[in-house]
């Protein structure tokens, strides 16, 4: 069955707002129809449990209201093809696309990343950070390299990074799709994704496609919860910060994801 939203009937809404009053959400009248009470109480129950909160009842937060019935999405990975994808990288080589885009798909959606916000913000940060659409390592700038300084200096004793003096910031450079930088980090996603010690030990495996493809989804999925709630409000300066930490690419990020965001279909019915 389609999503419940603001303007549904029937049984199904009944039983939602049966549901919700048990719980302690009051829905207003128990009447089967989806009127601004019962979103109200749907808003209400979405952020008592860390839920993205748009007040429609998804499969998510049917399944966190413990409702048996099931809710279909319409997917979006059979939509996400070459064609669209180079209209979101119009100054990508179309190998690079064909070559890489499979393994990225396929790393978001074993993350179960395959909603069409999630799937924007991962090619879209691919476009902002290795827009030739293949792994790539950070190169030397002022924002990591001091004048006169040995390469990545400035990274070197970065303890928000976990650096612990040179070399740790050339080791642990940025990489891969989404630019991985620090020992933290590839402390952390590379065990995430498998790997063990064996990203701190060996750092260019971050740009190996298949790898870099599973780091992008892994990471992504770290911060899961706040960057629903920035592309659901559509502030996708948030968005970019949550990756990046900054506002870098943040012109080339927001272009690609409006692009795709106006060809590819919505995924609840």
């Amino acid at each position: 069955m389609k999503a419940l939203r603001l303007g549904s009937t029937g049984g199904a809404v009944r039983t939602l707002q049966q549901r919700l009053k048990t719980l302690g959400f009051n829905p207003g009248r128990i009447d089967g129809r989806f009127g601004p009470a019962t979103e109200a109480a749907v808003l209400a129950f979405q952020r008592s449990e860390g839920l993205l909160a748009d007040g429609v009842v998804g499969p998510r937060t049917a399944r966190a209201l413990g409702l048996a019935f099931r809710i279909e999405l319409r997917p979006v990975l059979p939509h996400v093809t070459v064609e669209v994808v180079s209209r979101m990288f119009p100054a990508t080589p179309l190998d690079n696309i064909k070559r890489h885009l499979p393994v990225v798909l396929a790393a978001l959606e074993d993350a179960e990343l395959t909603g069409k916000r999630f799937i924007l913000a991962a090619l879209s940060t691919i476009r902002a950070e290795s827009a030739a659409f293949v792994p790539v390592s950070e190169s030397p700038s002022r924002f990591n390299t001091s004048p006169g300084g040995h390469p990545f200096d400035l990274y070197d004793y970065r303890k928000d990074l976990g650096n612990q003096g040179p070399p740790d910031g050339e080791r642990y450079r940025g990489r891969g799709f989404v630019q991985l930088t620090g020992r933290y980090n590839y402390a952390r996603f590379g065990a995430a994704v498998g790997l063990g010690q064996g990203l701190l030990e060996n750092p260019e495996l971050a740009n190996e496609p298949d790898i870099a493809a599973r780091l992008l989804a892994a990471f992504l999925k770290s911060r899961q919860a706040a960057l629903e709630e920035a592309l659901f409000e559509g502030d996708l300066r948030a968005a970019r910060r949550l990756v990046n930490g900054a506002s870098h690419g943040l012109e080339q990020f927001a272009e690609a994801y409006r692009i795709g965001d106006a060809l590819l279909p919505d995924e609840l019915g």
